[in-house]
């Protein structure tokens, strides 16, 4: 198997130097208009610091926002009310920015006018090391194969679609890092519980910073965890579900700031128009989605969750898989009925389903992947029975 680990490690570092070097030709002026929002976002923050949070289109006193929509012959480039992804309040006192404050959080920490170049050439080192990780810590042929197939797609992914929008490319690290967290949360159970609970409420709270509609990955959590109470109605299952809500409200603070400043109510987010229109389900949106690259690995995602169910051997796992399925259900509906269409819209869903499947599997000392090969040599000893359960 070292010899596969090693084959599967140079995939890896093949994609990710193809990446990098595709990356280092990118120009931040390439005519999308969320791009000049993020950027102009990123802009505040070195401007103002931490009062950067308040996206008034009154505090564009430098010329910045118009010279970025003047650079890619954006029509009336000098009216800032014409601005894209920017809305009036409710009571029509200012004009302001649409997207969540987290992507241009992130791009700010890079010199103005070379940001998107470090940032992604930064998130896809980190993706790749997550894809080194699943890979050498599998131990069976299966949960092998699995990790080098899952990491080569993973690292992959980070150029396309990732590229599409700005906020993919922090919201991918995420997704890696919520799905280890999720899998030691039913793994290790007893184990440093809290910690993990924790963990992945502020992860997935954090996500919605980056991209609104990334508090839909919280969905099945939210969903597991409070049947769990409900059902069992006991202290353990309700600290859980309080342990794990609390921690995703602090990561969610980014978000609530934000909307207090710009909106004046930390519930309420400046979007408007389409992303907050009826949802019902649209043919034109479930073609798309049929016809589109996203759907093979909805179908991948479905079929590994449907398969952990099956042949888990740990309680953990089979916790988990229900987690997961939830998870996938909610979110894919969510999509589904959403009036717009993108190439990267269930990215992060699938991301975090498949990377919280292939922890679990390389976490458990009989992964769950490799179960139906074991039962294909017939029964096991009561020992090994016993050691795998462990």
């Amino acid at each position: 198997m070292r010899a596969l680990k090693v084959l599967f490690s140079i995939v890896f570092l093949a994609i990710l130097a193809s990446n990098v070097r595709l990356i280092l030709h990118w120009s931040e002026s390439r005519g999308v208009y969320d791009d000049i929002c993020y950027l102009r976002q990123a802009h505040l923050f070195q401007r103002f610091g931490w009062q950067g949070l308040d996206t008034s289109i009154a505090r564009e006193t430098d010329g910045y926002l118009a010279g970025k929509l003047r650079s890619i012959d954006f029509p009336n480039w000098n009216d800032p009310t014409r601005a894209p992804c920017h809305t009036q309040t409710a009571d029509g006192s200012k004009w302001v920015m649409t997207p969540p404050p987290g992507t241009g959080f992130a791009l700010a920490l890079f010199p103005e006018g070379f940001q998107v170049i470090p940032l992604y050439a930064l998130t896809n080192l980190i993706i790749a090391g997550f894809a080194l990780y699943g890979l050498w810590r599998a131990r069976e042929p299966a949960s092998v194969a699995a990790a080098g197939a899952l990491g080569a797609l993973s690292i992959y992914f980070m150029i396309n679609p990732s590229k599409a929008s700005y906020s993919m490319a922090p919201t991918m690290v995420v997704c890696a890092l919520a799905g280890l967290f999720t899998a030691r949360l039913f793994v290790d159970e007893g184990r440093r519980r809290q910690l993990m609970l924790a963990a992945v409420g502020v992860l997935l709270g954090l996500s919605a910073s980056f991209r609104i509609a990334n508090v839909v990955l919280s969905a099945g959590y939210v969903l597991f965890f409070g049947l769990s109470f409900l059902i069992w109605r006991t202290r353990e299952t309700f600290i859980s579900g309080l342990a794990l809500g609390v921690a995703f409200l602090i990561g969610m603070l980014p978000v609530f700031a934000a909307n207090l400043v710009n909106s004046g109510n930390p519930l309420v987010s400046a979007y408007g128009g389409p992303d907050t229109a009826a949802r019902s389900l649209d043919p034109a949106v479930l073609r798309a989605y049929l016809g589109d690259t996203q759907f093979p690995v909805i179908v991948i995602a479905c079929v590994w969750t449907a398969l952990s169910w099956r042949f888990a051997g740990h309680a953990g796992v089979r916790k988990l898989t229900l987690l997961v399925a939830a998870n996938l259900a909610l979110n894919l509906a969510f999509f589904a009925t959403h009036p717009v269409f993108t190439p990267y819209y269930v990215i992060p869903i699938l991301m975090l389903s498949l990377w919280t499947l292939l922890f679990a599997a390389v976490f458990t000392r009989g992964p769950e992947l490799g179960t139906m090969l074991h039962e294909a040599d017939g029964p096991r000893p009561p020992e090994m029975l016993s050691r795998a359960s462990i």
